[in-house]
């Protein structure tokens, strides 16, 4: 299987973004995506979001990162099948594989940043090796909705082609930033949590997908309010490249029993075969439920 044929069989195909929504994505580095889910879909996310973390509380999110002023959860389509939908939303798909090709989940974290917390420091969240060498798409699907007052995201539009900046440790893998010249010297500000000349403010309603190319400087805002501001942070890798959260170490018979052939494909969840190799092996020392 292929990334061409898994997205056909679930009806995204090159007409499903218009040229002008890759036209956006490739100059600006990102685009909003309204009503990708229903009043009904936010309703019973928030719902399964509070269910979760009223069990996790502080240690929501621990399978990846654990974040001071911010209540997360990851690991989450092993631990409910509320969030599914959110990984066959066609716009984020076919975006995925315009820009990266043969596509991958990497990631799911849900995320609400907490009153008084979520201002950043400018970053990119991946590396790159040359100008156009994109590595991750992010979606940020919206349960709530993306407000000045509750800490929106700010981006750099066009920025993706830029030098990477202030990439985070667990990212970096084997690259090495490469001299920059001064022109790529000129743009990095002193003060990366500052105000960047040019950035956007994203604001977006409850179901939305914001569907960003990770290259994209950004960082969150500070959150003013204690309204609520859920949501889901979606990734999609090239196949290459390793999963945040590898699948198979947290593998359920539930998840994979209720994915169909592409939908495993596409969650990279097929249980390794004799003669498969050691890359998809999981890392954990003990046997999946599936030997």
């Amino acid at each position: 299987m292929y990334t061409k044929q898994a997205l056909r069989e679930l009806g995204v195909t090159a007409s499903t973004i218009t040229d002008a929504q890759k036209q956006q994505f490739d100059e600006q580095g990102y685009i909003v995506v309204e009503n990708a889910l229903s009043r009904e879909d936010c309703a019973q996310m928030r719902d399964a979001f509070e269910r979760l973390h009223a069990k996790e509380r502080e240690t929501g999110g621990h399978e990846v990162h654990v974040e001071p002023g911010a209540r997360r959860i990851s690991n989450i389509f092993n631990k409910t099948d509320a969030f599914d939908k959110c990984l066959w939303v066609p716009e984020v798909l076919a975006v995925s594989a315009y820009a990266l090709g043969e596509i991958k989940v990497h990631g799911a974290n849900l995320r609400d940043p907490v009153k008084g917390y979520g201002h950043q420091d400018l970053h990119v969240d991946v590396p790159k090796r040359f100008t156009d060498d994109w590595w991750v798409v992010n979606s940020m699907i919206m349960f709530d909705d993306m407000t000045l007052d509750n800490g929106p995201t700010r981006i750099v539009p066009g920025s993706h082609y830029w030098a990477p900046i202030n990439v985070p440790y667990a990212n970096i893998g084997d690259w090495e930033p490469t001299p920059l010249d001064p022109g790529e010297e000129a743009r990095i500000p002193k003060d990366l949590s500052a105000p960047y000349p040019g950035e956007v403010l994203v604001e977006a309603p409850a179901g939305s997908a914001i569907i960003c190319n990770s290259s994209m400087w950004h960082a969150g805002t500070l959150k003013k309010t204690d309204e609520p501001r859920r949501m889901l942070h979606l990734t999609y890798t090239r196949r290459d490249l390793p999963q945040q959260l590898l699948q198979l170490d947290y593998l359920t018979p539930e998840l994979y029993n209720r994915m169909s052939l592409v939908q495993r494909y596409l969650l990279e969840i097929e249980p390794p075969k004799p003669g498969d190799g050691i890359a998809r092996q999981p890392k954990k020392e003990q046997k999946g439920w599936w030997n």
